[in-house]
């Protein structure tokens, strides 16, 4: 197994940023989600794996510690990990955010406000455990939204909106201003 290039620059900015950091650990943590991602894709075609490298490099340029850049690798999968790490990944796992069905506006709008304090309520939650899965969540839409010319127009708009209203201000509130911006 050869070590990628975004995996490399990743382990080289902690050595140099946090030199107690355990890289071993880090690797490893890749590559556990390297296997887990073996053959999927995101929906521009490129390798899923990618996806948590990012997140994990923008994590990294915020000065997050250890346990956040390992969740973060592994924030789309559930394989055997440290209780802590597995608490922070379930806890991004459980931000999700289901699509609202055809309905009339009105119905639309009630479902809308309901959706919104529920998504509200879940975000508090995981803050009010381990505020490191906000960030990570914020983290994996920044990468999202950076990444949102495979999708189909209506999507693109849905997702926007979304983090437009929920996530841009929720980084805003916590003085993440690189990922608000």
């Amino acid at each position: 197994w050869e070590e990628p290039d975004g995996l490399h620059d990743l382990l080289e900015t902690l050595r140099a940023n946090r030199p107690e950091t355990n890289v071993r650990r880090v690797r490893y943590a890749y590559f556990v989600a390297e296997e887990a991602h073996q053959g999927q894709s995101r929906d521009s075609g490129e390798p899923y794996i990618h996806h948590p490298l990012e997140v994990a490099k923008i994590l990294v340029d915020l000065g997050m510690d250890e346990d956040t850049i390992v969740a973060a690798l592994l924030h789309d999968t559930l394989e055997d990990c440290p209780h802590v790490i597995a608490e922070l990944v379930e806890g991004v796992t459980k931000l999700k955010f289901k699509p609202m069905a055809e309905t009339s506006p009105r119905q639309r709008a009630a479902v809308e406000r309901d959706k919104a304090a529920e998504s509200l309520r879940k975000m508090l939650l995981a803050m009010a455990k381990d505020i490191r899965v906000m960030v990570i969540k914020l983290a994996d839409r920044l990468h999202n939204m950076r990444t949102l010319d495979g999708l189909a127009p209506a999507r693109k708009t849905r997702i926007a909106t979304e983090t437009m209203d929920v996530y841009a201000p929720l980084a805003a509130r916590l003085g993440i201003w690189q990922i608000k911006w």
